[in-house]
C-alpha cells in the first residue's frame, strides 16, 4: 500500500509539473466577449487603461468640468494613429471608474463568431439572438444581449417603406441581409 500512495503521490507531482510548464493562453487584444474587449473588462478602472492597452495612445477629452457631469470620452489610438476605441466613463473626471460604455471603431475588433464593423445584419442575424429592434429617426438599433452590444444600421439600408415612420415595429426579417453595421456598441 505504502507503494500505491508514493507512486500516486508521483504521478500528482508530475502532472503539476507538466501543467505549470504548458505555455498560457495570451488574451487576443482584439477579442470581444460580454465582459471583455482584449485586456479591457467590465472592472477596469480609468486609472488602469495604460495596462489594457500598454502599446497604444489614450487620449482623454475634458468637455466640462466635474460640475457639470457630462462624460469625457477617452479615445484610444493605434501606434499608427487609427482610432481604435472610443469608451465612456461611468463618471467624468474620476480616475477610479469603470468604463460604461465602448464605441467599436476600429474593424480589427471582433466577436468570437467574427463580428466587426464590416459586418452586415446577415453575419449579427445568424450568429446572436437578437435581444431587440428599436426604430429611431434615421437608424434602427438592433441589441443583442449575449455580448451586451448594439449595432446600429443606418436607415438608408433599410427598404423604403421603412424608413419614414417611427411607429413601426421593425422586424428582423424586414432588414435586408446586406444591411452595413454603422455604429458597433458594447455596454457594461
Amino acid at each position: 500500500m505504502n507503494t500505491h500512495l508514493k507512486n500516486f503521490a508521483l504521478l500528482i507531482i508530475i502532472t503539476v509539473v507538466l501543467v505549470s510548464c504548458l505555455p498560457e493562453k495570451q488574451q487576443d487584444p482584439f477579442q470581444i466577449r460580454k465582459q471583455n474587449i482584449g485586456l479591457l473588462t467590465d472592472s477596469t478602472q480609468v486609472k488602469d487603461l495604460k495596462l489594457a492597452f500598454p502599446n497604444d495612445s489614450i487620449v482623454t477629452s475634458i468637455k466640462g468640468d466635474e460640475f457639470t457631469g457630462q462624460d469625457n470620452d477617452i479615445v484610444i489610438y493605434s501606434k499608427t494613429g487609427n482610432k481604435l476605441l472610443n469608451l465612456t466613463p461611468g463618471q467624468a473626471l474620476d480616475s477610479t471608474a469603470t468604463i460604461k460604455s465602448i464605441h467599436v471603431l476600429s474593424e480589427k475588433f471582433k466577436t468570437d463568431q467574427n463580428i466587426s464593423t464590416l459586418s452586415t445584419f446577415k453575419d449579427i442575424n445568424d450568429n446572436y439572438k437578437i435581444s431587440s429592434i428599436n426604430n429611431l429617426i434615421n437608424s434602427v438599433v438592433i441589441s443583442v444581449n449575449d455580448i451586451n452590444a448594439s449595432f446600429t444600421i443606418d436607415k438608408k439600408e433599410l427598404p423604403a417603406n421603412l424608413r419614414f415612420d417611427m411607429t413601426l415595429n421593425i422586424e428582423a426579417i424586414q432588414i435586408p441581409d446586406n444591411a452595413k453595421i454603422k455604429y458597433f456598441m458594447i455596454h457594461w
